[in-house]
């Protein structure tokens, strides 16, 4: 018999019992049972501080956490577990590299290279160091199908650019960077490449080495897990040569008066009481999607997206953003009616998608429009939803002429 994800996820269910058509995954994943279960014992019978209780329950909560590291390295086929930081999420991660490795390793008249495509999340923190240092910023503009001009970007880079910082997979357009491919156009430079893989570590196994990146990011909660935590990668001999960003408890070597010495990584950069129990939901949320396995996972995400392209395609005045092959994600437009009015009338028939601008205005800028709706997949996304998402445009096709 065919395992039922669906049924393994509680909010996918409504009051009256009655299934609710989530279409917002590449927002936040919801969580299966496992997860949960797990959080609660975190903050139940497990519930301790890590790393600085000596009693038996402090204990086993911090050799729980660092499994948690652990399993996280080898998520991202990393070296060791500490080039794995804890931090609150991709943005988190993104400014810590921005305001540690940044002001060390960019001055002025330097130049980072970003795309059209970007989150604010990846766009923001490298406006504000290039203001403080007096670097420069090059945007990348997308091909015909929504992909990262990667010949562009060969084109354009220089000795001048200090770090290429790209979306591994794009929140709006779903389209997949060749990543070892933009490594070895920016290591050519002597640049670094940072990959924000909010959209692609819950979609396409991801392996740091063999990509050739110097940083990845990545939430928790894109990924089936908690919100609040997240992680930074980068080999360690980077992390070991970058400051702290924070100071506090738990990143110190010996604090006095006369100077403080600093702990190494990961410690270094996880100063204060961290997300204990967001760590170990992220654990579990690991493990379950490991279960299943992220190429089970792309195939079924995919398999659905293509069910709902061709569906949209084929009716009048909806216009589809983004390559063909796209990861999970379906950005769309129903002739002029406004995606807050296509998304509210949708929401009357019980389906939940996203519409506006989607921390991306520079793309819709780019795209000429003000925003678009947007349908996300996840392991529990089935052809139902499609169902549900195409009888919700009719209905505002037909209520708006």
């Amino acid at each position: 018999m065919a395992r039922n994800f669906r049924s393994e996820f509680p909010a996918l269910e409504t009051a009256s019992g009655d299934a609710w058509h989530y279409l917002d995954t590449a927002a936040t994943a919801q969580k299966a049972q496992p997860v949960l279960d797990a959080i609660t014992r975190a903050y139940g019978p497990d519930y301790a501080t890590v790393h600085r209780g000596v009693y038996e329950r402090s204990a086993n909560m911090t050799l729980a956490y660092e499994a948690a590291r652990k399993r996280v390295a080898n998520f991202l086929g990393a070296a060791s577990e500490k080039e794995v930081i804890f931090t609150s999420g991709a943005t988190d991660s993104i400014n810590l590299v921005a305001e540690s490795w940044g002001p060390a390793n960019i001055g002025k008249d330097d130049r980072i290279m970003l795309s059209q495509l970007e989150h604010h999340s990846n766009i923001v923190p490298w406006q504000m160091l290039a203001e403080r240092v007096g670097a420069h910023i090059d945007v990348a503009p997308l091909t015909a199908d929504g992909q990262i001009d990667l010949d562009w970007i060969e084109a354009h880079l220089t000795e001048r650019h200090k770090l290429v910082a790209l979306a591994h997979v794009s929140n709006v357009l779903g389209s997949l960077l060749d990543a070892k491919r933009a490594a070895e156009l920016a290591h050519f430079h002597g640049a670094k490449l940072l990959l924000d893989g909010c959209q692609a570590a819950p979609r396409v196994p991801v392996n740091v080495q063999e990509l050739g990146c110097d940083f990845y990011v990545f939430s928790g909660h894109k990924i089936y897990g908690p919100t609040g935590i997240g992680a930074l990668w980068a080999p360690y001999a980077i992390l070991d040569a970058m400051p702290p960003w924070k100071g506090g408890g738990s990143m110190i070597d010996r604090v006095s008066f006369d100077g403080t010495t600093y702990a190494p990584p990961p410690g270094r950069f996880e100063a204060g009481t961290p997300h204990i129990a967001g760590v170990v939901g992220l654990d579990a949320a690991i493990q379950y999607v490991q279960s299943i396995g992220l190429d089970r996972i792309s195939d079924h995400e995919n398999a659905t997206l293509a069910m709902a392209r061709e569906a949209l395609s084929g009716i009048n005045s909806v216009r589809v953003f983004g390559p063909d092959k796209s990861m999970g994600i379906l950005s769309f437009a129903v002739g002029d009616v406004h995606p807050h009015d296509v998304a509210t009338i949708l929401d009357e028939g019980g389906v939940a998608i996203r519409a506006g601008h989607h921390c991306a205005q520079p793309l819709m800028d780019y795209l000429k429009v003000p925003a678009t709706a947007r349908a996300s997949f996840g392991i529990y996304s089935n052809a139902d939803d499609v169902a549900a998402l195409v009888t919700g445009i009719e209905r505002v096709r037909k209520i708006f002429g």
